[in-house]
């Protein structure tokens, strides 16, 4: 490479760290996101920049914040007791507490999701990633916990009603007969104890986009995005939001959010998160765009072959999918020469109900 090729690569790279600094802001218009997105699936220095940037800013967060530090440790440390010495000795009654309301909150947010997911859809697998756990056990564990902090008194250093958690658990829920205002009312309590708990979020927000208040969904879930300390809870805010646009027929929209589960690495790192390249491969395809929808739909079967049964059944509840695939000349043909794993055996067409 000559010094002017070498310098205009620079500038280049220039131009997108740019973008992808006002990218991690969300300063940066739909046109551009697009772009910076699709860049950093092609660049592998934009992408190592782009890392390091998200890095940086959650370092500066940490620093600025004490309780999102004292938050990841406790994370780090399994959200179990802080190990002496980990961190001052001054500190670890405050570090401890904040341990012991993100556990109040966790048992809050897994009886709320029970009932929430329960509610809304029994078979709540093709939704969501998690089994919910079973509520009797849940909530004796809870009352248990909440006891035994208030019996130690090791909660005296947060801020936090014990007694009316305990309340909460012993009685007050039962009082509540639709189950999903018991999902709703625990979630908030979850978030009452802890703002900041994450999962909670994501499930109040799956809970407002199934009241239909989809406005306040998107902006809870992109919320989660740009403030989330775990990974995988920022690629179900994401998955989430596509969805939520593909709804609104929104699908450029949608196509940034899926391709960053993909760039991420979240994909190809956790199983479950392969529903984000056949999302992919529908956005482009109600977009008309065969080449890159070609593209998602055969490295979705290739990167997770033992899904390809799962893949036949989106397809064959996705009529509207199908359609756009046909409404393209030669489309159908070009899928069925790429992934012919997605096809009826015997009549070489796409799987029906009968099939």
């Amino acid at each position: 490479m000559n010094v002017q090729d070498w310098l205009n690569e620079a500038d280049s790279h220039g131009a997108f760290q740019l973008d992808l600094s006002c990218l991690l802001d969300g300063e940066l218009d739909e046109a551009r996101s697009a772009r910076a997105m699709l860049h950093l699936e092609e660049c592998t220095t934009c992408r190592d920049f782009f890392q390091d940037l998200r890095q940086q800013v959650r370092i500066h967060r940490d620093v600025a914040d004490p309780d999102r530090l004292f938050a990841r440790i406790a994370m780090i440390t399994g959200g179990g007791s802080l190990p002496t010495g980990l961190i001052p000795a001054e500190l670890e009654a405050d570090a401890e507490a904040i341990d012991l309301v993100h556990r109040l909150a966790t048992v809050f947010y897994q009886l709320g999701k029970s009932y929430v997911l329960n509610a809304i859809d029994p078979d709540f697998r093709t939704r969501v990633f998690e089994t919910v756990v079973p509520v009797a056990e849940t909530k004796n564990h809870g009352r248990g916990f909440v006891d035994g902090v208030m019996a130690t008194g090791r909660g005296e250093a947060a801020e936090l009603d014990w007694q009316r958690a305990r309340h909460m658990l012993n009685g007050r829920l039962e009082r509540i007969q639709d189950p999903l205002e018991k999902g709703r009312r625990l979630l908030d309590e979850a978030l009452v104890a802890d703002p900041d708990h994450e999962e909670a979020r994501l499930y109040r927000a799956f809970l407002l986009a199934h009241q239909g208040r989809r406005l306040d969904a998107a902006e809870e879930y992109r919320e989660i995005f740009n403030t989330a300390i775990n990974e995988s809870n920022r690629g179900h805010a994401a998955m989430q939001l596509g969805k939520l646009y593909v709804r609104e027929k929104s699908y450029r929209r949608s196509i940034i959010c899926f391709r960053w589960v993909t760039i991420s690495g979240l994909a190809d790192a956790d199983d479950r998160f392969f529903g984000a390249r056949f999302n992919l491969g529908k956005a482009y395809a109600m977009l008309g765009d065969e080449r890159r929808s070609l593209a998602a739909f055969e490295t979705l079967l290739e990167r997770h072959p033992e899904r390809t049964d799962e893949v036949r059944e989106l397809f064959l509840n996705s009529p509207l999918l199908r359609e756009a695939i046909d409404r393209v000349p030669g489309f159908t043909e070009a899928l069925f020469h790429r992934c012919p794993a997605l096809f009826d055996a015997d009549t070489d067409s796409f799987p029906t109900a009968d099939s």
